[in-house]
């Protein structure tokens, strides 16, 4: 891949960076044990005690600029602070989709918008935790989506239906893609989509109903039901139509972020798997001593580790404003890959006792999962590279 400038000066650390963020965000983690996490699980709850704690410590308003009430610091902190989120054993998804849904108000909205959300935004008196992208019949093809906005005098008529959209039920704004053009009548296919930025406190009952949807993660995921929804008409992000490339704009932030919470996923089942591995004494001996044991282990941790680099080459570049759509795709599907097998390895390791939910472990084997299959699945990074990276056909 041609990068647009030359990058040879771009550093890439590759210690222990942003000591304090670390320390600071494990001290928010500590109370918010295994128990806490089993005990919203039962209850199928969104963990708000937790979220408040990140909020109230200045953690989900990072990458907001000071002028706003935010930190203004790169990307790369706030991927350190889903990095240590995770590998606390915490999990990140009921807070995490701030960071990468704000980039689209704070790049493409107007400055009445910014100042009229972001400050309310980073003390936490609004939560910005819905995107509603995904749809029944379209999936991973956003652009087939069937979503209509229709534009009246001062207002838009929202109808359709989307699907997991997690937060919805504790978000007060969601980021919405609709088609404001019929696919019909646009000359692109990624033409004729707009983004709103609704305020679902006024919206629900009125036109927007939300139904929960239970999975197999407790990320509080829902449908989302549109019925003659209207909704201000300086609710529109940037200019109608180019929704979809704002979207997109943001993605490599979003694949960036995920990788980060997999590579703390990846550290907290290796530290778990050795401790056990250590502990654990069968046939007289420690199971770790076993290479059955041990090499699974230790190629995963390999596999981490090399993920996490390719994850840092990609925040260096997307934090200096180049081209990192290559690294932050592969940081995804190396780090997605690396946590499962970390997973994978740190289950077995645990024999019967990685069932049971007091270890923690089958919970967070089931959340590592996840991320193979969204936010976008492992098979369209793998199209993505082979077609726009390596100049092979359109696989698709």
């Amino acid at each position: 891949m041609t990068l647009s400038t030359d990058t040879s000066e771009i550093l890439i650390p590759i210690g222990n960076d942003y000591p304090e963020i670390r320390e600071g965000v494990r001290k928010v983690c500590t109370p918010f044990d295994g128990s806490y996490w089993q005990q919203l699980e039962e209850n199928d709850s969104y963990p708000s005690e937790f979220v408040d704690a990140l909020t109230e410590s200045g953690f989900l308003a990072v990458l907001i600029p000071e002028e706003y009430g935010g930190s203004g610091l790169p990307l790369r902190a706030a991927a350190v602070i889903l990095e240590e989120i995770h590998a606390m054993g915490c999990n990140a998804g009921a807070c995490h989709a701030q960071m990468y849904i704000m980039g689209t108000l704070l790049r493409h909205g107007s400055e009445e918008q910014k100042r009229k959300y972001l400050p309310k935004i980073a003390s936490g008196e609004l939560r910005l935790q819905a995107f509603g992208v995904t749809e029944p019949t379209s999936g991973s093809d956003t652009t087939k989506l069937t979503t209509r906005a229709v534009r009246t005098a001062d207002h838009y008529i929202v109808n359709g239906q989307k699907v997991w959209t997690s937060r919805a039920r504790y978000s007060d704004l969601m980021l919405l893609l609709a088609r404001t053009t019929p696919a019909d009548q646009v000359e692109k296919k990624t033409e004729g989509m707009s983004v709103f930025l609704i305020d679902m406190r006024e919206a629900i009952g009125n036109g927007l109903e939300i139904s929960p949807l239970k999975a197999m993660v407790n990320h509080n995921t829902t449908e989302i039901y549109f019925d003659n929804l209207h909704i201000p008409a300086d609710t529109l992000i940037g200019q109608e139509g180019k929704g979809f490339r704002y979207i997109l704009d943001g993605m490599n932030a979003e694949r960036m972020l995920v990788a980060s919470e997999c590579v703390g996923d990846a550290r907290w089942f290796t530290e778990t798997s050795v401790r056990y591995a250590n502990e654990r004494v069968v046939f007289n001996r420690p199971i770790g001593q076993n290479q059955g044991i041990q090499f699974p282990i230790a190629h995963a941790y390999a596999e981490a580790r090399a993920a996490e680099l390719v994850l840092r080459r990609a925040c260096a570049l997307f934090d200096a404003g180049e081209p990192c759509g290559e690294d932050a795709n592969m940081a995804k599907l190396l780090a997605s890959e690396a946590s499962w097998h970390a997973a994978e390895s740190c289950l077995q390791t645990h024999g019967g006792f990685g069932f049971a939910r007091e270890f923690n472990v089958e919970r967070k084997w089931r959340e590592t999962r996840l991320y193979q299959v969204a936010p976008i699945s492992s098979n369209l990074i793998l199209a993505y590279l082979g077609q726009h990276v390596l100049g092979m056909p359109r696989s698709y």
